[in-house]
């Protein structure tokens, strides 16, 4: 059996997770295979330096790129998918509540009935018809801004809020009952949960409503014209992130897609089809491997590439969880690769919590298939 060679630190503990919602209303919002914001920022407090540029080449919903931005720090968000982007923009410079509720009253939600595309999925097994038509409506508004060039900070709030607000287990929601908000159900599931649960589809939600709530809710922590350190989108391989200049990045926090575990596409199905994208061309980018010797040959790609772009002394966290029940440790691959690439190490933190209903901070059965601690490989570049 493996183990890590004598001398080298695992530290075991639980180092960051004992508080719930400590850190800023920002971040919390719904998305699949997720940290807590409190890993990164363990991290960006410890080895990084206001104005660094600290990175994520896989992004997700941007946890690590927004605590950044609130740390004063410089940030680069990739992620092949898209909508990493939408979700993330908007929150790192937020407008005022203000401004989002005039923009909403501007927006005319139910002059006229926006007819469903062709081969759209079965949306009316998720929503009341009024609700329903509002969704549909401020979607056509939406993508005609963008189309037109005139989307702005405002309509890309808008865009953010409404999308993490499509589907979920709450009154919070656009939707009746269904699964927790971090990925969507299929239509045909979704008729089998409207029987099991009674769902009611008299129940009128607002769309302008439920918006400014969530909004009021994210930005309770925000203090007026405040606006977030910058930095860089992209939606590069990972492998081949060109728009990064050598030798520029202070620090990397991230945590790569786990062996199939996650299905981004099918997940976000619901998402995607408000932001008018394809998923079928998004999934075939985003390289996943069933196998272990696949995950490995692609994430030495990964570690090739930053061998290129991290500065002289500059630290990479790299959080891959446990597998398979916890019977397949990545981080043992981890591990390997960054001595295979010169990499220098530093430690192993597990960082191990009593998980609850509202502190499972993937989404998923902690004993079925998904995680059951954060596990990160910290190592250096030389000087």
């Amino acid at each position: 059996m493996w183990s890590y060679p004598e001398g080298y630190k695992v530290i075991e503990e639980e180092l960051w997770t004992a508080k719930q919602r400590q850190m800023s209303s920002l971040h919390e919002i719904s998305y699949r295979g997720c940290f807590k914001a409190e890993l990164p920022a363990w991290f960006i407090e410890r080895y990084s330096n206001v104005g660094d540029i600290v990175y994520d080449p896989f992004a997700g919903r941007g946890t690590t790129a927004l605590q950044a931005s609130l740390s004063g720090r410089r940030f680069i968000s990739n992620d092949l998918n898209p909508l990493s982007r939408i979700i993330i923009e908007p929150r790192i410079s937020p407008p005022p509540i203000t401004a989002i509720k005039k923009r909403l009253e501007e927006i005319d939600l139910t002059s006229c009935v926006i007819a469903p595309e062709e081969g759209e999925p079965d949306l009316a097994a998720f929503y009341n018809s009024q609700t329903l038509l509002e969704l549909r409506s401020l979607r056509s508004y939406l993508q005609l801004r963008r189309s037109r060039g005139s989307e702005d900070s405002i309509d890309s709030w808008i865009r953010m809020v409404a999308t993490n607000r499509l589907s979920g287990h709450s009154r919070g929601f656009f939707s009746v009952y269904t699964l927790p908000p971090n990925q969507a159900t299929s239509p045909e599931r979704q008729r089998k949960i409207n029987e099991k649960y009674n769902n009611d589809f008299s129940e009128y939600r607002s769309v302008k409503e439920i918006i400014i709530r969530k909004s009021r809710s994210l930005l309770k922590d925000v203090p007026d014209g405040f606006i977030g350190t910058g930095g860089l989108f992209l939606t590069s391989d990972a492998a081949d992130t060109y728009a990064i200049p050598s030798r520029s990045v202070n620090l990397v926090v991230t945590s790569p897609p786990f062996l199939n575990v996650l299905q981004y596409d099918k997940d976000n199905w619901l998402r995607l089809w408000f932001n008018h994208l394809d998923g079928e061309s998004i999934s075939s980018r985003i390289a996943l491997s069933g196998k272990l010797e696949g995950w490995e040959a692609l994430m030495r790609k990964v570690f090739i590439e930053f061998t290129r772009i991290m500065q002289p002394g500059g630290h990479i966290a790299f959080e891959v969880g446990e597998v398979n029940a916890g019977s397949l440790n990545l981080d043992e691959v981890v591990f390997r690769l960054s001595q295979e690439m010169g990499f220098l190490p530093v430690a192993t933190l597990i960082n191990r919590q009593k998980f609850t209903k509202t502190s499972n901070i993937w989404g998923i059965d902690n004993n079925n298939k998904g995680t059951n601690s954060n596990r990160i490989v910290l190592f250096r570049q030389g000087l």
